[in-house]
């Protein structure tokens, strides 16, 4: 490509940017004197002095023609602001100006921030309708604890095992605090979105992938909050259990085939059975009338996530005591210790150990299923301590048959 059609590349690239944004606010800018002073006209020539200052000069001459553009704006301001006092066309101008000068260097960065800021302007009314009616206050104070969480404590965790026995990663331990939180959130938003009877079993089954075990904490601790949403939020407890054995199936065809096929059996009873209770508890919660609509409280519990991270956080430090006061005890004491905190990593680790030949594929039925099991013990525990006994008394059944169902399937194996 020669010098003169990169050239004419930038300088299309800037007119579009400018006609574009441009273009949304000539919608705004008003036809009475108080009118904005920025229009289309306005943002393509300030798009394309960006460009030229770049292209003819240096970061210098930009900054001295983005001074003036603001100068411009101020004045502009200044005449009209009596009856516009927002500063979204200001700000919107100046920018024009830099995403103009980003053209001649990141066409295609400066295009997507351009239709990005576009789609931002257009979307004025249902931003301000969505922020002022639809939000509440309690809501817009979660999502700020949800963003300080991610992004200002998460980076500065420390990512390195400390403590006896050098058991406890605090960074692995905060990501299950934002964790909980992000799935209490999810099943939050879909209450809001679908109802009560709809939202939390999808959110539940959805969730399950990530973690089924904070998903049975975070429904409970729901169930506790708002009683009235006991029965949906034990149906999404059931559902993510099946994601258990999905995600599972899924991490083995990956890690082993043959381990994967000597488990088939056993996955598809509990699959089957964990669906079709969790089927059963979601066709309760959706001839549930539903004339008690749910407040609008917490999207999470920041309490109730330092409390399930910190119980998985004790997990780990005595399956790593275990181990350094035991030694290597066997596959079976392993897979039962760490089953406690995870059922999937003990699960690819046996599998492993079978793609090595270390270990028959028929030999690695009994540590994955100790380890599913033990892990069916943390996660009654979490349905009991977190939810309400109503809420219990509906998952832990559920999760006792989908244990003995997946036993029952490898019984012929186990027991020839």
């Amino acid at each position: 490509m020669t010098v003169a059609a990169e050239l004419a590349i930038k300088f299309a690239t800037a007119l579009g940017i400018g006609l574009l944004i441009g273009a949304e606010r000539e919608r705004h800018k008003g036809d009475d004197d108080a009118r904005s002073p920025a229009g289309i006209r306005t943002f393509a020539v300030a798009s394309l002095l960006g460009t030229v200052s770049l292209e003819l000069g240096n970061e210098l001459l930009l900054a001295v023609v983005l001074l003036a553009v603001a100068a411009l704006t101020v004045i502009g301001y200044l005449r009209t602001g009596d009856h516009d006092p927002g500063l979204t066309t200001e700000a919107a101008l100046l920018l024009t100006v830099l995403l103009g000068a980003l053209a001649t260097r990141q066409p295609a960065l400066a295009s997507a921030v351009a239709v990005t800021v576009a789609i931002v302007l257009a979307a004025r009314d249902p931003i301000h309708r969505f922020v002022r009616s639809v939000l509440s206050e309690q809501e817009v104070a979660d999502a700020l604890i949800f963003a300080a969480a991610t992004l200002v404590i998460f980076p500065l965790v420390p990512d390195r095992y400390i403590g006896p026995f050098a058991a406890i990663n605090p960074r692995i331990i905060w990501k299950i605090v934002i964790l909980m939180m992000s799935i209490s959130g999810a099943g939050y938003i879909a209450v809001r979105l679908l109802g009560t009877r709809f939202g939390l079993p999808l959110a539940g089954l959805a969730s399950g992938f990530v973690s089924s075990a904070a998903t049975i904490s975070a429904m409970g601790s729901r169930a506790k909050d708002e009683p009235s949403l006991c029965r949906p939020a034990a149906a999404g407890a059931a559902l993510s259990t099946v994601a258990t054995f999905v995600l599972m199936a899924i991490l083995l065809a990956a890690t082993s085939r043959s381990t994967l096929m000597a488990l088939a059996i056993p996955l598809a009873a509990g699959g089957v059975i964990a669906l079709a209770y969790g089927f059963l508890l979601t066709l309760r919660s959706v001839r549930q009338d539903e004339n008690n609509k749910s407040d609008r409280g917490h999207a999470f519990s920041l309490k109730s996530a330092i409390g399930f991270a910190a119980m998985i956080g004790g997990v780990q430090f005595a399956a790593a005591a275990l181990n350094a006061w035991l030694g290597k005890a066997g596959v079976l004491i392993a897979s039962a210790i760490a089953g406690f905190a995870d059922t999937h990593s003990t699960s690819v680790s046996v599998a492993s150990l079978v793609a090595a030949n270390k270990l028959a594929a028929a030999e690695a039925i009994l540590p994955i299923l100790i380890a599913v099991s033990t892990n069916t013990v943390t996660k009654m525990a979490f349905a009991i301590t977190s939810g309400t006994r109503t809420f219990a008394l509906q998952v832990v059944p559920g999760l006792l048959l989908v244990i003995v169902a997946a036993w029952l399937g490898a019984a012929r194996y186990l027991w020839p």
